[in-house]
């Protein structure tokens, strides 16, 4: 089960096990662009909100004050979900959240906030009718392990295969059932959505995505042969498998976001275009704008 409940709602302390690696923080519109932005699109109306705490005091303190200042009811009955806290906070609250439909709003309270948006407590009701919607779509993972069982996840950022011992990974490479690398000798390969790229797929070399795009990353990590394959764009059409040669002798695991399964023989990995997550960012800080932003830093 992904996600899994967390321990306690709203201002109570989130308890989840996630990680992620993703640079930048941006600076939130000023008060008369959200106005003019509100005015130029659809209104939502957002009256009840839930406020998700990350486990830091900043976001514990902050989650108290916007809860006496807005109200705070639980997720299920919420317009929209503010997770207070970092990117891995909100990759938590996405995954719990996957299937819910619900518009997601996050707010900078934690370490790093590149999905984040900055944290402000005044005019927060019209920072949330003035915001922006990206519609993101996680990775379906389906893997067999030596025993033939079969294990299902879902992942936002990207599904990885690594070696699980000492020794190199053997991998073979099939997309839509057409065999295009018979052995990759490396460390791994990950498959990375747009949303994903500027994390684990940018630390080792795979390219930026625009998030509107309709393509995924097929990246090695650290391979030895073929030396010279730094990976692929595919359709986010495509259906990639990932056949684990040796599994005995080479074992590998398989990963989607924080989902493991241990000695895996095989590993299919597409997109799954039947659930779609809402994200909300302020006018000109959009996922799309930090993620083009993203190839232009050092």
């Amino acid at each position: 089960m992904l996600g899994g409940a967390a321990s306690n709602l709203g201002c109570g302390r989130e308890e989840y096990a996630l990680f992620i690696v993703i640079p930048c923080c941006v600076a939130a519109a000023s008060n008369t662009a959200l106005a003019d932005a509100a005015m130029s699109r659809p209104q939502h109306r957002y009256d009840k909100i839930a406020f998700l705490a990350g486990p830091s005091p900043e976001a514990q303190a902050a989650c108290e004050r916007l809860t006496a200042r807005y109200g705070n009811v639980t997720p299920d009955t919420a317009d929209v979900i503010i997770p207070l806290g970092g990117d891995g906070f909100m990759l938590q609250t996405l995954h719990r959240l996957m299937t819910s439909g619900k518009p997601i709003y996050g707010m900078h309270r934690g370490t790093i906030g590149f999905l984040m948006n900055e944290y402000a407590e005044d005019g927060l009701r019209e920072r949330l009718a003035a915001a922006e919607t990206t519609m993101i779509h996680p990775l379906l993972m389906q893997a067999w392990d030596i025993q033939g069982t079969r294990y299902e996840a879902r992942a936002i950022n990207e599904v990885s295969v690594f070696r699980q011992a000492y020794q190199t990974a053997r991998l073979r490479i099939l997309v839509d059932g057409t065999q295009r690398l018979a052995e990759l000798v490396a460390d791994g390969i990950l498959v990375s959505t747009p949303a994903g790229s500027t994390a684990y797929n940018l630390s080792v070399q795979g390219p930026i995505i625009p998030i509107h795009a309709a393509l995924l990353a097929l990246t090695p990590i650290s391979p030895f042969r073929p030396r010279r394959w730094r990976g692929a764009l595919l359709p986010n059409t495509a259906r990639v498998t990932i056949e684990i040669l040796e599994p005995d002798k080479r074992p590998a695991a398989a990963v989607a976001d924080r989902d493991e399964v241990r000695s895996v023989r095989r590993v299919e990995v597409s997109m799954d275009n039947s659930t779609t997550m809402h994200m909300l960012f302020d006018p000109g800080h959009s996922l799309d704008e930090r993620i083009v932003r993203e190839q232009f830093g050092y």
